[in-house]
C-alpha cells in the first residue's frame, strides 16, 4: 500500500510492517537512485501511496493533471523512523477516504491539508 521514497529511513518500512501496513521502502526495490517520475510510474502501476519528504511530487502530479497515485509529503524536519508512525497513522486515519481517490496531502506540526487530484488549472 506504502512507497517510501529515498529521503525517509529504510527501517521505517519494517516498523509499519510490523504495525501491521503493507510498505515498501524505494532503496530495498532497486530504485535509490530512481528520477521522481519513475517512482510515480511504479506507485502507479503498483498501486501505492508515496511517502516522501521531496515537494516534487506534488509538482509533477499537478503538472500532469493526472487522478493518481496519491502522495504524502511530511514537512517535519528531524525525525527518526520511529517518529514517523503516528504521522502515518493519523494521516490514514483522517484521510483514508482522500487517499483512495486520489490526492496529495501535506503534513506539517499543526496540520494536514489535502488536495484531490487532479490539481492544477482546468
Amino acid at each position: 500500500m506504502l512507497l517510501l521514497d529515498q529521503g525517509l529511513p529504510r527501517s521505517l518500512a519494517k516498523l509499519l510492517q510490523d504495525a501491521g501496513i503493507d510498505a515498501e521502502h524505494v532503496g530495498d526495490l532497486g530504485m535509490s537512485a530512481a528520477k521522481d517520475a519513475e517512482i510515480l510510474e511504479y506507485s502507479k502501476n503498483n498501486e501505492r501511496i508515496i511517502i516522501t519528504l521531496d515537494s516534487d511530487f506534488h509538482t509533477l502530479l499537478a503538472l500532469g493533471l493526472v487522478h493518481n497515485p496519491s502522495v504524502v509529503r511530511i514537512r517535519i524536519e528531524g525525525l527518526k523512523a520511529i517518529d514517523y508512525l503516528p504521522i502515518i497513522k493519523t494521516v490514514f486515519e483522517q484521510c483514508e477516504e482522500d487517499l483512495k481517490q486520489g490526492c496529495v496531502i501535506s503534513v506539517q506540526e499543526s496540520q494536514i491539508r489535502v488536495r484531490c487530484l487532479p490539481i492544477g488549472d482546468k
